[in-house]
């Protein structure tokens, strides 16, 4: 198959979504498929893209400075979708260069296959623009009813698109972890020394972009409840953004800045217990990173906090925005070791139940059976 690929970033900055969309390419270029990615691009890449990667011209975001916004699909980048002639196109981001795309496939009987990775439409209240989430809604309702297919990462995502889009052409790409990477056998405490961590304090981790619609906030908030209760909390944060400057006012945090490699496994693993107040995500890969490491998570009520996490068995759940009741479940696993040793083991065992194997072949079994019913038809 001979698949066009579009993202709003393929790799200039590192994040869940656009691993996660690597990797599909390598899967699918591993089985002899042919993939063409179009997406912004930067000169100073995260890291070396799967597959071809095709630049798209675009402008920086005015409030995050940081994302790149392409502001339509060029004639030069039509000749090339056109030359390349794809089997299935493949939309990532429901932004303006992926809204074109969508309607230059349309026009000329490509299947139209979109994934959805985050939650758009909650960002919006993060950033005193909550007034538009109605505008929001209907963009993305529209946007994924056009699509001859979608893709969500979650089985409680399944039933509202199903209604967004009027018929059942929705299925599941859920995601894998490399439990290799993520393992509680790297935890290092010649790390947690270096880091000034002490050995009788509990490193309570955030892990993630930092930037507001992460719940930063709620994280911040909760650990200075508990440094003011006078717990043996350290918080640990890893991660980078440009919501630094808010962990640094948090007394004795530890800002390991964006890691990768051996260096995240480490990182990750040395921590005890994660806290992760986020509920834009669609899926929540950091949740199963954390888990497949041997760390029990309190979490915000949320679905992808459902999806992972079994609560009191591998996580602990707390209501959305509720300080008091983030902090008492955070206090509740660092005041007893050997629960949050037991949700800690019983967290990476369940972790073995996400496989990226079959998770990237349901893809590609999605996409076969569009373009088999294009060819019949």
């Amino acid at each position: 198959m001979r698949i066009a690929l579009f993202s709003g970033n393929y790799n200039y900055l590192r994040e869940g979504a656009n691993q996660t969309l690597n990797r599909l390419v390598r899967f699918l270029e591993g089985r002899g498929d042919v993939v063409r990615v179009y997406s912004p691009v930067t000169d100073t890449p995260a890291f070396e893209p799967a597959g071809t990667l095709v630049p798209v011209p675009s402008v920086r975001l005015p409030v995050r400075g940081e994302f790149r916004l392409a502001l339509g699909l060029p004639a030069a980048i039509r000749r090339d979708v056109a030359a390349f002639a794809p089997d299935l196109v493949h939309l990532s981001t429901p932004d303006i260069l992926n809204t074109r795309a969508l309607t230059f496939a349309r026009a000329r009987g490509i299947p139209v296959v979109a994934s959805q990775h985050t939650l758009f439409e909650t960002y919006l209240e993060h950033y005193g623009l909550g007034w538009a989430r109605p505008l929001a809604e209907a963009h993305l309702a529209r946007f994924y009813r056009r699509c001859s297919h979608v893709l969500v990462p979650m089985a409680a995502l399944i039933p509202p698109m199903m209604a967004a889009r009027g018929d059942a052409s929705v299925s599941l790409f859920t995601r894998g972890i490399d439990r290799a990477r993520f393992d509680p056998a790297h935890r290092d405490m010649a790390w947690r020394r270096a880091h000034g961590i002490g050995e009788d304090e509990v490193a309570v981790l955030f892990f993630g972009r930092l930037v507001l619609e992460k719940g930063i906030h709620t994280y911040i908030d909760t650990l200075r409840a508990l440094l003011d209760r006078g717990l043996p909390v350290r918080p640990l944060v890893i991660g980078a953004g440009p919501a630094e400057a808010e962990f640094r006012r948090l007394p004795g945090a530890v800002l390991a800045g964006h890691l990768e490699g051996a260096a995240l496994s480490a990182a990750v693993a040395s921590a005890d217990l994660m806290l992760h107040a986020s509920t834009t995500e669609a899926f929540g890969n950091v949740l199963l990173e954390a888990a497949a490491s041997g760390l029990p998570v309190v979490c915000t009520d949320c679905a992808s906090a459902r999806t992972i996490l079994d609560p009191d068995r591998t996580g602990l759940i707390a209501p959305v925005g509720d300080i008091p009741a983030h902090a008492a479940l955070v206090a509740a696993l660092v005041e007893d070791p050997a629960r949050r040793q037991a949700m800690g083991q019983a967290a990476r065992a369940a972790s073995a139940a996400f496989d990226w194997d079959s998770a990237l072949q349901a893809v590609a079994d999605t996409y076969a059976r569009l373009v088999g019913d294009r060819m019949s038809g």
